[in-house]
């Protein structure tokens, strides 16, 4: 996520993201290393040799610190926080409170942090990303991928007894993590940034189609893919914690809160008080990110004072087996 574009190695305005119909287009990321346990991509899982950029206002970037918190990998790999404002200069690593330095590359904006990877790179410039402080380049700037790799691939340093891809249920995990991807995950940001009628209603129907089926089988079943918690719910859940502060009114998605939904509710309550979730969840950088950097969507860059959700008060999601 991010705002911004650098073209042959320069630092230029953003450019629009929308096709003819108003349609909001997501651009691909660009940087799709692996880093594997044995080393064999050229990439090998080691304790120090990697970095995390991220913001804590971003559902991307919030995915891998999760994953990074939960594995026990926060000795392993490093972490540096934008500040949660874009300008005109895109993320910058700033003093306000709950951003972190960048203490690998000394840079001042997350573009420096391409532009050391790729002089000339042309492309946008997002979180997260996953450095190499060793061979001093990106290796990845793909959430899903990064989870992946967090999560499988640094058990030698990881807690042995934490595992979001089990085996005999990768498929299906792969399969959720797609249906929920364009619907729910992007289709927020498919309403929020629509520029015609017609786009924005196609997005906000088919996000709240799939949030009535996922009601549905969370009404039945515990997690997304059964009595387990998995990476897919993980990618679900930075998507509904920002939904009822931010894109209920930012991105217009008003049909239901997510408190309005009796299972995704407690869903949602259950995965924040998981230990260590909460941690990076950070309702100050992501309210005063949405609202203040998106000057199309909200011209006055006023932030609204609530709504006040106890994410700590108790869920139901115990009647169900695991």
């Amino acid at each position: 996520m991010g705002l911004g574009i650098l073209k042959d190695g320069k630092w230029i305005s953003e450019r629009d993201q929308e096709d003819s119909q108003g349609r909001f287009i997501r651009p691909s990321t660009t940087f799709r290393h692996k880093i594997t346990a044995d080393g064999s991509s050229g990439f090998k899982a080691e304790r120090g040799r990697y970095h995390l950029y991220i913001s804590w206002a971003c559902p991307w970037a919030c995915r891998t610190a999760i994953m990074r918190q939960l594995k026990g990998l926060t000795d392993v790999i490093g972490l540096s926080v934008v500040g949660a404002v874009i300008d005109e200069n895109s993320w910058e690593f700033s003093d306000e409170p709950g951003a972190i330095p960048d203490t690998v590359n000394g840079t001042q904006y997350l573009w420096q942090i391409y532009l050391k990877a790729e002089p000339n790179y042309s492309g946008r410039v997002t979180v997260p990303v996953l450095w190499d402080i060793q061979q001093q380049t990106i290796v990845n700037n793909e959430s899903r991928e990064i989870i992946r790799m967090l999560d499988t691939e640094f058990n030698a340093f990881a807690k042995t007894d934490v595992n979001f891809y089990p085996t005999e249920l990768q498929k299906v995990i792969d399969e959720t993590i797609d249906a929920i991807y364009k619907p729910i995950n992007n289709g927020v940001y498919r309403a929020g940034f629509a520029t015609s009628q017609s786009a924005y209603d196609e997005a906000v129907t088919e996000l709240f189609v799939a949030l009535d089926s996922w009601e549905q089988v969370l009404d039945r079943q515990r997690y997304l893919c059964g009595s387990q918690i998995t990476e897919a719910d993980w990618c679900m859940f930075t998507t509904l914690f920002r939904f009822d502060p931010v894109y209920y009114v930012h991105f217009k998605c008003n049909i239901r809160r997510i408190v309005e939904y009796p299972n995704l509710w407690n869903y949602l309550k259950e995965l924040y008080q998981v230990p260590g979730v909460k941690e990076t969840c950070n309702l100050d950088h992501i309210k005063r990110h949405y609202y203040r950097s998106h000057p199309k969507v909200n011209p006055t860059r006023i932030v609204p004072k609530g709504p006040l959700i106890d994410f700590d008060a108790p869920h139901n999601r115990d009647r169900l087996p695991v």
